[in-house]
């Protein structure tokens, strides 16, 4: 198979012709994300997949260059439309993660990955950083930028325990575009709301409570960086591990 971007419909009709890990990663999605009995915390993941907003691509072993082309070329596809694919749409990038991962990494050595991945994602990027989006990760108005288009991502791994709403078979990104918080944000009825329901879940789903360093875009003392990849306890690294800055 290509590597693309796929929605809800063409992956449950394709499902039996895909690699068995590709089987295996969309079906734990599916079952967890939608699961009535066990609420998944974040609605509008929850909503974007109910509704057929989420799109989902596959990408290789995350520690092999050829994977970080694969990334860029799925990014550069979901942007060209994901306007049209409604207000809960994310890129949900499911990484092969070979044994030798899932026996040995930690928590901390996804997150070095994680990293390693969003560096080399952005020394191939064809364009410039946004003029809108501040360059430096400890500004609060950062976000990671790909392709001229800013993204809030998160991340899921398998060695995360704890903090259940982190944890998934197989190493995880959830890239969702800036645009969609337009109307979910602390300055709407409908972000509080929203803000105060997933905290909630988070209580219920987590052996642990929300993690400190989840705050509102924009806010002082908000830094998106810390957000996208969460220890399984609540810890915070003490410096951003993103170097464009440094590169440039």
């Amino acid at each position: 198979m290509d590597v693309g971007v796929f929605d809800r419909k063409w992956m449950e009709e394709h499902l039996d012709t895909l690699p068995i890990w590709q089987q295996s990663a969309y079906t734990d999605f599916a079952a967890t994300i939608a699961d009535e009995d066990n609420t998944f915390p974040c609605v509008p993941a929850r909503m974007g997949f109910l509704s057929n907003h989420l799109r989902y691509s596959f990408i290789g072993d995350p520690r092999k260059e050829p994977s970080i082309h694969e990334l860029a070329q799925c990014l550069k596809e979901f942007a060209k439309s994901s306007q049209t694919f409604g207000k809960y749409t994310t890129l949900t990038v499911f990484f092969h993660s070979p044994q030798d991962m899932l026996s040995h990494y930690k928590v901390e050595d996804y997150q070095q990955l994680f990293w390693t991945i969003l560096n080399q994602l952005t020394k191939i990027d064809d364009l410039d950083w946004p003029e809108e989006i501040p360059t430096d990760p400890n500004h609060n108005e950062w976000e990671f930028c790909f392709n001229g288009e800013p993204y809030f991502i998160s991340c899921a791994t398998p060695a995360h325990k704890l903090r259940r709403s982190r944890h998934f078979s197989t190493l995880l990104m959830a890239i969702q575009p800036r645009w969609i918080f337009e109307e979910i944000n602390d300055s709407t009825a409908f972000g509080r709301k929203l803000k105060k329901l997933i905290r909630q879940r988070i209580a219920h789903y987590d052996a642990l409570p929300g993690h400190p360093d989840l705050k509102w875009y924009g806010q002082e003392n908000s830094y998106e960086w810390k957000q996208y990849f969460l220890s399984d306890d609540n810890q915070s690294p003490s410096k951003c591990p993103f170097l464009r800055r440094q590169q440039n």
